[in-house]
């Protein structure tokens, strides 16, 4: 796999968890419903300011365990893919809906882009989730990781922009697409789960014919 695909791969995975319904996207909804656009938009800068802290700890770990522990790289990469896929098969069989979106207690932008950053930061699943999906695609094969880390952090906050930016801005349609609309959610969070399960499955192919190579 080159870097180039291995970044298209990430990018796929990336739009696929950051479009299931969830804390962030409720929280952002509920923003822009009740104190309008710009506090929605706020709400979004807050969620992608704790994306990045999510990004750094999941490099630092990853580049920690490549020069301190090379030996234990590979056990990571496979553990953290198999952990991947557990949660795409939970995705899978989940049935996720969004039945109402409560006021969001914020008086002000300010407000908003802090409550955003400490969601997104108190979210402990989101802490294993980097640290299951990073060394899958931050690879020391690709070379420095440093600017490879950097590409990803950006990679997510733009994505989260995108996805969570057009959500305020786009508030009524939304609220209708995910409010009450089961059908919908449910079919985004398993299209999301069948995405992480076939990048794990990936994910070990490439581990193991790695080892079969040495």
């Amino acid at each position: 796999m080159t870097y180039t695909e291995n970044l298209w791969l990430f990018f796929t995975l990336l739009f696929g968890i950051i479009v299931v319904p969830g804390m962030d996207m409720i929280f952002v909804l509920a923003n822009s419903l009740t104190r309008g656009r710009a506090s929605g938009l706020a709400a979004t800068a807050g969620i992608m300011a704790g994306g990045l802290v999510h990004s750094l700890y999941g490099a630092l770990g990853v580049g920690l365990l490549a020069s301190l522990m090379p030996v234990l790289f590979k056990p990571l990469l496979i553990a953290g893919a198999l952990y991947m896929a557990w949660i795409g098969f939970t995705l899978m069989r989940s049935a996720i809906t969004v039945d109402h979106v409560g006021p969001a207690d914020s008086h002000s932008h300010w407000e908003a882009f802090r409550r955003g950053a400490v969601t997104c930061l108190m979210n402990p699943k989101a802490y294993l989730f980097m640290l299951a999906i990073y060394p899958q695609f931050l690879r020391p094969d690709f070379g420095a990781l440093a600017p490879q880390a950097a590409v990803m952090a950006a990679m997510t906050a733009g994505t989260q922009l995108a996805v969570y930016g057009g959500l305020a801005i786009a508030a009524g349609r939304a609220r209708k697409a995910l409010v009450g609309n089961a059908a919908a959610t449910i079919w985004v969070g398993r299209m999301a789960g069948l995405l992480l399960v076939l990048v794990s499955v990936l994910t070990l192919w490439e581990g193991v014919k790695d080892g079969l190579s040495r």
